[in-house]
């Protein structure tokens, strides 16, 4: 096992980068390969002034290496946001995998990662994200115990998610349209892998009308069996429904899609949905609601971010109920001051970190 970087042309870099992503600010990042198991792999700590950086680790056949390291600086940025908007004692952090997870994941790849993730003792603790599991998990904890979400702890963190989003939506629909929330509208749910599939089901046992779209179509045939109801299309982005609620993969609202989009609130699982922030006031323009990703798709962190502070499922299950009282206080203070959702977001971030009593987290201790 050996830790390198490979060299990057100037727009890859992470010091010098001219995007959005050159303000951010990330303390650490990891260049992870191991040659015998094929293992490629970046962690990235973004800010641990809060705590430990913790965050999923996502196993995804990125075109480039440029593309995986502008994922996970996006992403792990996203987790530090997610964190201080949740009220949690944790920093921000994020792994990328680089490889079809469905023909390059090994066991002994797995177990390379987890003694990557175990060399920065405690400061990144890892969980499972899009192409990893619970049990995927439980390989990564031979090597380390910087783990949490494996089955031997809190499990999938999907339903968890799930439910922190639905919350958020629904929250948000009773401040739009009054008490009847959600019950009666139409919601276009973008993915329904294992965080959309849940969120279905629940927005189905609201009231709520659905319509679904994803790449697979074997995750259609499986949520179709199982939820008749639901209506099918190549595309619910530019759907003619209420709410539009993206589970897939981010960056999904650019200055293009906007103009498409009918529905008047957005709010999903996904991380990082803006292609930048010049979206949001788009968004606005249109009068369009979006709920910032990282406050409503925070109910995953906040499960295993109980599984550290040793909470019963009932107090985590409240815990994610409570991102409900999250998105009121933000949009009444958006009506309030005229301002975007978003903004007020971030100024709670800001103000969370800035109280925040060091820079550097010692991680985990034994």
């Amino acid at each position: 096992m050996t830790l390198t970087a490979a060299p990057v042309a100037s727009a890859d870099l992470v010091f010098d980068r001219t995007d959005e992503l050159g303000t951010a600010g990330h303390e650490q990042v990891v260049f992870c390969r191991d040659e015998a198991t094929g293992l490629r792999a970046i962690i990235a700590i973004h800010d641990t002034r809060l705590g430990p950086a913790l965050g999923g680790t996502r196993f995804h056949p990125y075109a480039s290496e440029a593309e995986a390291l502008t994922d996970v600086l996006r992403l792990s940025q996203g987790m530090t946001h997610k964190a201080a908007a949740a009220g949690i004692a944790l920093g921000g952090g994020k792994a990328v995998i680089i490889g079809d997870p469905a023909t390059v994941k090994t066991p002994a790849l797995l177990a390379a990662y987890g003694r990557f993730v175990d060399s920065l003792s405690g400061r990144y603790l890892t969980a499972a994200d899009v192409g990893t599991t619970a049990q995927d998990l439980d390989v990564v904890a031979t090597a380390t115990r910087y783990v949490v979400g494996s089955t031997g702890g809190s499990g999938d963190s999907g339903f968890s998610t799930a439910y922190g989003v639905f919350s958020a939506m629904r929250a948000t629909a009773e401040h739009r349209w009054g008490g009847e929330g959600l019950r009666g509208r139409r919601v276009g749910v973008e993915g329904v892998g294992k965080v959309g599939s849940h969120l279905v089901a629940l927005l189905l046992e609201e009231g709520a009308e659905v319509v679904v779209s994803d790449a697979s179509g074997d995750a259609l045939a499986r949520l179709l069996e199982q939820r008749p109801r639901v209506t099918i299309r190549h595309s619910v982005l530019d759907a003619p429904v209420d709410v539009y609620a993206p589970c897939a993969l981010g960056a999904t609202l650019g200055p293009g899609s906007v103009d498409a989009i009918r529905a008047s609130i957005v709010c999903g699982a996904a991380n990082n949905q803006l292609l930048d922030s010049s979206v949001a006031p788009l968004l606005h323009r249109r009068g369009i609601t979006w709920v910032p990703d990282y406050v409503a798709n925070a109910g995953g962190l906040i499960q295993v971010a109980g599984e550290i502070g040793d909470r019963t499922a009932d107090e985590v299950r409240a815990d994610v109920a409570g991102i409900a009282a999250t998105v009121r206080a933000i949009l009444a203070r958006s009506d309030e001051d005229d301002r975007l959702p978003s903004e007020v977001a971030a100024e709670i971030v800001a103000e969370r970190l800035a109280a925040a009593p060091s820079r550097h987290a010692e991680g985990v201790r034994a």
